[in-house]
């Protein structure tokens, strides 16, 4: 069957140019006088013309795709974070017209899951969103491909990063449960290595402290493997167990902060009645639960558009900068905090 979509022959003989003139109006190159410019360009929408894709990306020397990696644990309708992140990076890719090729691959480094797109070099660029093994960031710079870190950090590898200001998040939510009067306030997470989870909990201790109230080894619990509902659950019956007394937790993510409420069921104490508590992320399933958690609000989307357009600058530089950028949370206030009970 014959292919009967208009060419670039076609709209340079619809405007009356070259074909080489015509080229040069689509790609956006060389100079062309506006008068021509606009035939051209009027011959483009009269005909309908989209341009091949490939072979512009064989004129540009370029794939024109940017790979998108993350964990398959952390892409999930459970913890759906990473899923607005990759939102955040298609949207801002179509002002960029690249295309996002997205796949998940365990967080351990195994050669043979390297993705395909970076074993074959079939982009441009490679997006690797939250902890994963520094083995697939190495895999995509030994192929001289341009990387970008979202929501974690490979100072060894030098690449540039974007994540969210994890201490000043935590410095919010305990200020919050200060200003409504708590004292004894708990910290529960996991994956203690995770430098967001790591920082989270800096920020709960420094704040403590500088409000003049006594940090408290007890009341923190952070020795679970992962940042699930269940690793909520787990580290907050290990509290519970204690006997260590607290009115209030901040959790290390908002997954974590349900778990933590549903273990407070189990042992009959009422979220906020008893106890208060503070997520991390405002994920959409914290605005439908009973009650509804108070949490810190990360730009999901935002993190993943600001990694896209450091990554098209880089594309387009001839100097590779490491940067680091920090994206604002904001305390969303909700139902899962009151003052402490008397």
């Amino acid at each position: 069957m014959a292919d009967d979509r208009p060419t670039i022959k076609d709209v340079a003989k619809r405007a009356g140019t070259a074909v080489s003139t015509a080229s040069l109006v689509v790609n956006n190159k060389g100079y062309v006088s506006d008068e021509i410019k606009k035939r051209v360009l009027e011959a483009v929408e009269q005909l309908g013309y989209r341009p091949n894709r490939v072979a512009r990306a064989l004129a540009k020397n370029s794939t024109e795709n940017i790979g998108f990696v993350v964990a398959q644990e952390h892409f999930s309708k459970v913890e759906p974070f990473y899923t607005k992140v990759f939102l955040g990076t298609e949207f801002e890719a179509r002002q960029h017209d690249y295309y996002i090729l997205l796949t998940t691959v365990p967080k351990s480094f195994k050669p043979s899951c390297v993705p395909r797109f970076i074993r074959e070099r079939s982009v441009d660029g490679v997006i690797f969103a939250g902890k994963l093994s520094e083995g697939y960031v190495r895999a995509a710079l030994n192929q001289d491909i341009v990387a970008v870190v979202i929501d974690y950090r490979y100072p060894r590898s030098k690449v540039p990063s974007v994540n969210i200001d994890n201490v000043q998040g935590s410095t919010l939510a305990v200020e919050h449960l200060i200003s409504l009067g708590h004292k004894d306030i708990a910290f529960v997470g996991g994956d203690f290595l995770h430098p967001s989870i790591n920082q989270r909990y800096e920020g709960y201790r420094r704040t403590l402290e500088s409000n003049g109230l006594k940090f408290d080894k007890r009341l923190v619990s952070v020795d679970e493997p992962g940042t699930g509902p269940d690793d909520g659950y787990n580290a907050t019956i290990k509290l519970l167990k204690s006997k260590a007394k607290f009115t209030a937790i901040v959790a290390c993510n908002d997954a974590v902060a349900i778990g933590s409420m549903r273990a407070l069921k189990e042992y009959n104490i009422q979220v906020p009645t008893n106890v208060s508590i503070v997520g991390f992320d405002d994920i959409e399933l914290s605005s439908h639960i009973d009650p509804e958690l108070t949490t810190l609000r990360v730009q999901k989307e935002e993190l993943g558009a600001t990694a896209l357009r450091i990554l098209a600058h880089s594309l387009k530089s001839e100097k590779r900068i490491v940067s680091s950028t920090l994206i604002e949370p904001e305390l969303i206030i909700r139902d899962s905090t009151t003052k402490p009970y008397s």
